[in-house]
C-alpha cells in the first residue's frame, strides 16, 4: 500500500518512506567517490589531487538545483496540504523551467572561468591541465545535475520516492560501469571519469523530466504555465540555506586544501580527498533523510496538524542521534581499510589518511541533528532560521576552526576542527528549536516526558 503524506507515521512507516531518498543521496554522493577511486588507482596521485581541488567548484554550481528543489518542495508540499493541487502543479512547473534556464547560464559561466578558478583554488602548473579537463567536462552537464538534485526532492513530494530510488540507482550504476570502462579499460584518465559522471547525471535528470511531462498517477505533473517571480523568489529564499550549505561545504573544502598544502603538502590534499568521499556518503544519509521527511513536515504544516509535527520531530531526533553514533564508530573502524582502498599504493600517504579519518570521525556525532534542524525549518517555510543555522554551521564555525586551530595547536588539529563546528551548530540549533516552538507547536513537553518515562520502564 502506498504511503501518503497525510498518514500517521510510526518508525516503520517513516523509515520506509524516507529510505528511497536516503539511498538516492548515497548513490548521488558515490559519483565523486567512484571517480576518485579510479583516478587515484589508474591515473595517479597528481590527477587525484587535481580532481579534489576542482570538484567543490562543480558542486557549487550543481547545488543550485538542490536549493530550488528544497525550497520549491516546501512550498509545493504546503500548498498540497492546503488542498490546492492545481496551484501546487503550477509552482512545481515553474521550478523546473527556472532550473533549466539557470543551469544553462551557470554551465556557460563555469566553463569560461574554470582555469582561473582552478589556479585560485590552489592548482599549480603540474595540476592545472587535469583541473581544466575534468572541470570543464563535468560542468558541461550542470543542467542535468541540477535537474537531478531538483527531482530528488520533488519525487518525494509527489509520493513517488521509490521511483526516485530507481532513477538514482540507474544513474549510480551508469557512473560506476562507465568509470570502469572509460578509466579502467580505455584509460581515458580524468576525461573518462568526467564523462562517466556527466552521463550518469543525464540519466538522473532526464528520466524524471520525461516522467513528469507524461500523464502519471503522482500528485505532481508539468502543466502549461508562465514564470511568476513571487513563488520563485519564495522558493529560492527558503531553499537558500541548502545552497548555502553546499557553497559553504565547497568553500571550506577549498580552504581545507590550501591549509593542507601548507601543513602536509600534496599528501594532505589526497588524504582529505578520501575523508571527503567518506563524508559525502555519510552526510548523504542525513540529507536523504531530511529530503524524505521534509514533505511530510511541509504537508502537516499546511494542514495545521501539530500533533503529527510533534511526532515527526521526536522520531527524527531519535533516528538522527542513532545514525550519528553508528557513523562515528563506523568511520573509526573503517579508516584503515578505506585508506588502503584509495591510496594503498603509498604507505606514508596511507598512514596519514588513516590517522586523519580517525581524528575526523567525531564530526558525524552531531552532524545529522544539525542538518535535520536546518531542513526542518526549510520544510516549515522558515528560510531565515534555516539559513542562519546552515550559514553558521557550514561556513562561519568551520572556517574559524580550520583557519585558527592548526596555527594555535598544530597541523593535526585541522582534522577535528569540523567536529568543533558541529558542536557549536548543535547549540545554535537547540536555541532556535526552543525559541520557535510557540509559533509552530512542534514540541510537546508532556509527550516527550511521557515517552522518556515509558522508555525507562
Amino acid at each position: 500500500m502506498q504511503i501518503q503524506l497525510s498518514d500517521h507515521f510510526d518508525y516503520k512507516k517513516l523509515i520506509r518512506f524516507v529510505l528511497p531518498s536516503v539511498v538516492m543521496m548515497v548513490f548521488t554522493s558515490i559519483y565523486g567517490v567512484v571517480d576518485g577511486f579510479f583516478i587515484s588507482n589508474f591515473v595517479g596521485s597528481d590527477a587525484f589531487t587535481a580532481v579534489n581541488i576542482v570538484f567543490p567548484f562543480a558542486m557549487i554550481l550543481g547545488g543550485v538545483g538542490f536549493m530550488v528543489g528544497t525550497g520549491g518542495t516546501a512550498l509545493v508540499a504546503k500548498t498540497l496540504g492546503e488542498g490546492r493541487r492545481e496551484l501546487a502543479n503550477r509552482y512545481f512547473t515553474m521550478m523546473v523551467y527556472f532550473t533549466i534556464i539557470l543551469g544553462v547560464s551557470l554551465s556557460a559561466i563555469g566553463i569560461a572561468f574554470i582555469r582561473p578558478v582552478s589556479y585560485l583554488l590552489g592548482a599549480d602548473d603540474e595540476l592545472i591541465d587535469y583541473c581544466v579537463l575534468y572541470g570543464s567536462i563535468l560542468i558541461g552537464f550542470t543542467v542535468a545535475f541540477m535537474l537531478q538534485n531538483l527531482f530528488q526532492n520533488f519525487l518525494v513530494a509527489a509520493e513517488k520516492p521509490k521511483f526516485g530510488f530507481v532513477v538514482t540507482v540507474a544513474a549510480g550504476c551508469t557512473n560506476m560501469l562507465l568509470d570502469a570502462l572509460f578509466v579502467g579499460a580505455f584509460r581515458w584518465g580524468v576525461v573518462g571519469a568526467a564523462v562517466a559522471s556527466g552521463l550518469s547525471q543525464l540519466v538522473g535528470g532526464v528520466l524524471p523530466l520525461i516522467y513528469f511531462i507524461r500523464k502519471n498517477d503522482s500528485l505532481l505533473r508539468l502543466v502549461p504555465v508562465k514564470l511568476e517571480l513571487a513563488p520563485i523568489i519564495k522558493a529560492v529564499t527558503n531553499g537558500a540555506s541548502e545552497l548555502m550549505s553546499n557553497i559553504s561545504t565547497s568553500v571550506v573544502s577549498m580552504v581545507y586544501n590550501l591549509q593542507l598544502l601548507l601543513y602536509f603538502g600534496k599528501n594532505g590534499v589526497s588524504a582529505y580527498g578520501v575523508i571527503m568521499y567518506v563524508q559525502f556518503v555519510f552526510i548523504a544519509i542525513f540529507i536523504g533523510y531530511i529530503i524524505g521527511a521534509a514533505p511530510i513536515v511541509g504537508y502537516n504544516f499546511g494542514a495545521k496538524n501539530r500533533s503529527e509535527l510533534q511526532n515527526i520531530l521526536k522520531k527524527s531526533v531519535v533516528l538522527m542521534s542513532a545514525f550519528g553514533i553508528a557513523m562515528t564508530v563506523l568511520a573509526f573502524i573503517l579508516a584503515s581499510p578505506l585508506a588502503k582502498l584509495f591510496v594503498g599504493y603509498d604507505a606514508e600517504l596511507c598512514d596519514l589518511t588513516t590517522r586523519a579519518l580517525r581524528l575526523f570521525a567525531p564530526t558525524f556525532l552531531l552532524a545529522g541533528l544539525n542538518i535535520f534542524s536546518s531542513g526542518f525549518f526549510t520544510a516549515l517555510n522558515n528560510g531565515l532560521v534555516s539559513a542562519i543555522i546552515s550559514f553558521l554551521r557550514t561556513l562561519v564555525f568551520q572556517l574559524l576552526a580550520v583557519l585558527l586551530f592548526p596555527s594555535l595547536i598544530g597541523g593535526d588539529a585541522i582534522w577535528w576542527s569540523v567536529a568543533f563546528s558541529e558542536l557549536a551548530a548543535f547549540i545554535i540549533s537547540l536555541i532556535f528549536l526552543v525559541a520557535n516552538n510557540k509559533k509552530y507547536g512542534y514540541f510537546d513537553k508532556k509527550s516527550w516526558h511521557f515517552n522518556i518515562r515509558t522508555a525507562k520502564k
